[in-house]
């Protein structure tokens, strides 16, 4: 019986929970293969998440070459690689263009749309997605299962509560990240009761807590007034920072970042974020190399320091023989004892080391993505839940982790396409066996 026989005699509609970029292209996979497709969401509209990201500028993947790519996903690399095998960064471009937007790739090698918008792409797919006869389903607020023995979903609606019977279910809910977008990771619980192995929600693409050393060389939590006051909200580029996470995990990039009211984020902090969460986890506060000058030697910051300054200010002097001023020349006094300001030999190997101490992630609703979720040996090599037959994941929601700049947004996009194609073989596989059976 082949799998569009199959699908002709489906007694129910494929359920998808979850209107981001994974779920919305399992309903791709699913509708363009034939099936009825129901779609469910929280939230009045779909790809809200999306959209957002999208605000200044729809980073929508990168252009570096595969293997680099592929190293971007860290631990998980082995297990999101066939994914992107799949469905990666050319494919997606692919798509986009058959939706009526092209891509143009940046000096950084950042892919985007040719107008910069995530609101016109989504608006031709959701297009073509009805035309595919996806139905959507919004304010529908998924509440767990009606039955703790089947795979039926309770749902909470404007009209009541409502039970939805599927031939197969596909949970695409987010983390727990920007809860007011819809990811509000209220989704743990319910897979918990049926058994899913989970990994702990982390944030992930996040900011941190800093610290400071005060007048007496002791460190403090937070910025000091004086630092706040003049410089959150500034950004410091040029720069490169340095860390190193448990196991020996190593991280240096330059890049840059910005300086808040008690701490940092920005996309150098992001890219950072996995190794000095892990690192605070396992340690506690977990301190960061800060290279001010990572286009100047050593010998060159060493030279220039020691200068003779003569009735100059440190502060004039540093300005006038490094280009140190600003925010830069801030942290050197907000971050070293005044001994070591005042050691030429010191302060110059700072300069090019300078210890940066980050207390905490910032709270997990503030972070752009979550590590953690459903662990992959919970599933099956199509994407099924082991202890729930019937129900596959896809997107943030599964555990692992990327860094900003079009790699989460890829992944999403590749795991929606795996767990779509994934409840195609589970549909195709049941029926064969159903059709075997006596009396069929």
């Amino acid at each position: 019986m082949s799998l569009t026989d199959a699908r002709s005699i489906l007694t129910r509609p494929v359920a998808i929970v979850g209107g981001g970029p994974a779920g919305l292209m399992a309903a791709e996979v699913l509708s363009g293969a034939g099936l009825h497709v129901d779609l469910y969401d929280a939230m009045p509209s779909v790809g809200r998440k999306f959209l957002l990201a999208g605000k200044g500028g729809l980073n929508l993947t990168h252009s570096e070459p595969f293997d680099a790519f592929a190293s971007r996903y860290g631990e998980r690399r082995a297990l999101i690689t066939p994914m992107l095998e799949r469905f990666g960064a050319a494919a997606l471009r692919a798509w986009s263009q058959r939706l009526g937007t092209a891509t143009f790739i940046g000096s950084s090698g950042r892919v985007f749309p040719v107008d910069l918008k995530a609101a016109p792409l989504l608006r031709a797919w959701l297009h073509r997605l009805r035309d595919q006869g996806v139905r959507f389903h919004m304010r529908h607020r998924w509440r767990g299962w009606a039955d703790p023995e089947t795979a039926a979903l309770a749902f909470e609606t404007p009209h009541g509560a409502l039970t939805v019977h599927a031939d197969a279910v596909v949970l695409a809910l987010g983390g727990a990240s920007w809860a007011r977008l819809g990811s509000d990771g209220a989704w743990v619980p319910w897979l918990q009761s049926r058994g899913v192995e989970l990994a702990p929600l982390r944030p992930s693409n996040c900011g941190f807590d800093a610290a400071h050393v005060d007048v007496h060389g002791q460190i403090q939590p937070g910025w000091s007034e004086h630092f706040r006051d003049r410089h959150a909200g500034a950004p410091l580029k040029n720069v490169a920072l340095a860390c190193v996470g448990p196991n020996g995990r190593r991280f240096h990039q330059p890049g840059e970042f910005v300086v808040t009211a008690g701490g940092v984020e920005g996309s150098l902090v992001y890219a950072a974020s996995a190794v000095l969460r892990d690192a605070i986890e396992a340690n506690g506060p977990a301190v960061a190399e800060l290279d001010l000058l990572p286009g100047r030697s050593v010998e060159w910051v060493a030279r220039e320091v020691a200068h003779p300054r003569g009735a100059r200010s440190l502060s004039t002097h540093l300005k006038g023989r490094l280009g140190l001023d600003g925010v830069k020349a801030a942290l050197l006094y907000e971050l070293l004892p005044r001994a070591e300001i005042a050691d030429p030999v010191r302060l110059a190997a700072a300069i090019k080391a300078l210890p940066l101490t980050l207390r905490a992630p910032r709270p997990i609703d503030e972070a752009i993505s979550t590590a953690g979720g459903v662990r992959f040996e919970a599933m099956d090599a199509n994407g099924m839940l082991r202890a729930a037959p019937g129900v596959f994941c896809a997107g943030e929601m599964l555990d692992w982790e990327a860094p900003t700049g079009g790699y989460l947004l890829t992944a999403c996009f590749a795991s929606g396409v795996w767990a779509g194609e994934g409840v195609l073989r589970y549909l195709d596989h049941r029926h064969v066996a159903n059709s075997a059976a006596p009396g069929c």
